[in-house]
């Protein structure tokens, strides 16, 4: 089978060092050859900071250790409110990730809204753009993903800055559910 593998993995979910973009993969010598000169056209390489991070992150112990272990239960406490929060909205349809820290949720409920000094709500990034205009949130368009009925939500925040964030956009949406579909 080694012949045959490949591990692919990165840092960014796995030790919450998001942005740094390290990964790795492992594999075959004459595979991971060609991967090298593929990517050497495409990236530089991982900078040293992030190199760092890397080392100390394996450092950390098995699955590393209690340091991951307490992110974890953070990053599911949080992903339960918001999950919870938005399948409380009529309309709102979202399944729980089972991975990551991003949610994609169908919002589709408020498309076709006229919103007042704002215009119509007619897909993902007319949505995100009220969002971030009525209730400073920023999100991402589904349309981004091919899901133009979703948006994308990271709950890689604390739990009181989501819980706030999710206030003001309940705010904000509970405006468009007043408004009458054009």
């Amino acid at each position: 089978m080694w012949e045959r593998t490949l591990t692919v993995n990165g840092f960014s979910k796995a030790f919450a060092i998001t942005g740094w973009r390290l990964g790795y993969i492992a594999g075959p010598k004459h595979f991971i050859a060609a991967c090298g000169k593929i990517q050497s056209q495409f990236t530089s390489g991982a900078s040293s900071i992030s190199q760092k991070a890397g080392v100390a992150a394996l450092g950390m112990g098995h699955a590393g250790g209690e340091t991951v272990a307490n992110m974890v239960k953070a990053f599911r406490e949080r992903r339960d409110f918001l999950v919870k929060s938005f399948r409380e909205m009529d309309g709102v349809k979202i399944s729980i990730p089972q991975g990551a820290f991003y949610l994609f949720i169908d919002m589709s409920c408020f498309y076709g809204v006229e919103a007042e000094g704002f215009g119509k709500i007619d897909g993902s990034e007319a949505l995100c753009r009220y969002l971030l205009d009525k209730a400073q949130v920023a999100l991402v368009p589904g349309d981004a993903f091919g899901g133009d009925t979703c948006v994308r939500i990271s709950y890689a925040a604390s739990l009181s800055t989501l819980q706030d964030a999710f206030a003001r956009m309940k705010e904000a949406l509970m405006l468009l559910r007043a408004a009458v579909p054009v």
